[in-house]
This record gives structure tokens, sequence and C-alpha cells, in this order.
């Protein structure tokens, strides 16, 4: 049964991605070049899914579980630190850029644009570029500070 939740809530998800059109790369860039032709639809995709997000939020935080009785344990609030600012700067980027983040890039891919694949491919890449080198360049880091 869990598997069918899981599923018919990824579908739902992949379909609601297409119809708002936030798979569609180009509506994202038109949507965060405020400076020409800017698309406010996409903003009335985030205003509905922001109490949506809200009750998800409130459920764990009361529960400390997911709704299949794992463990959550969510960071807190207060910790903002640099390797968070950078990446959402570097998210932000791409995001701006390629008008894709990870799960409309997913749907496009399915949907057949080719533009997702490179995005996909790149992403995987920088995933693993990430695993190899984050770890050592970070050690360097607190290494040359002690």
């Amino acid at each position: 049964m869990q598997l069918i939740i899981v599923f018919t809530s990824g579908l739902v998800f992949g379909l609601g991605l297409i119809i708002s059109g936030m798979s569609n790369p180009q509506n994202v860039i038109q949507f965060l070049d405020i400076t020409s032709l800017w698309n406010p639809s996409l903003l009335m995709v985030m205003l509905g899914a922001i109490p949506v997000t809200t009750l998800g939020f409130y459920w764990i935080e009361k529960h400390h579980k997911t709704a299949y009785g794992s463990v959550l344990h969510l960071p807190g609030k207060t910790h903002i630190h640099a390797e968070l600012i950078i990446g959402s700067i570097i998210f932000g980027a791409g995001w701006a850029i390629a008008g894709f983040c990870p799960g409309p890039a997913l749907v496009a891919l399915g949907a057949g644009y080719v533009k997702a694949l490179v995005f996909v491919v790149a992403m995987i890449l920088g995933m693993l570029l990430h695993d190899q080198a984050y770890l050592k360049v970070k050690q360097y880091f607190l290494h040359q500070t002690n």
C-alpha cells in the first residue's frame, strides 16, 4: 500500500509540474526575469504550494515522523551557515540560467525535452564532483585554520 501511495504522490506531483508549466524552462526563465517579459503565473503556483507545505511541516513538527512512521529529524531553523548560503546561490543561479531545478528537470526529461537531458547529465556530474571534491576542499580549509 505504501508503494502505491508513494507512486500516486509522485505522479500527482509530476502532473502538477506539467500543468503549472514549471517543467517548461521558458516559463521559469520568464518568471525569474523581472526586467523584461515577466511571467507571473508561477507566482500563483508558489502561493498555492505554501499552504500545502505549511500543513506538511506542521504534521512533521507535531509528530516528529513521516506519515509512514519513519523518524524524521528536521534541521533547526537557525542553522544558517556559509555552505548553505553558497549552495543556495549556486542553486538559484543554475535555476535562472537553465530554467530547471531537479524535480521539474526529471519531469521534463520524461516529457522528451532534450535540454532536460543536458541538465540532468550536468546535474549528476555536479553531484559526483561534489562528492569527490567538496569534503577534500572543506578538510583542506579546516586544516589551514587550525
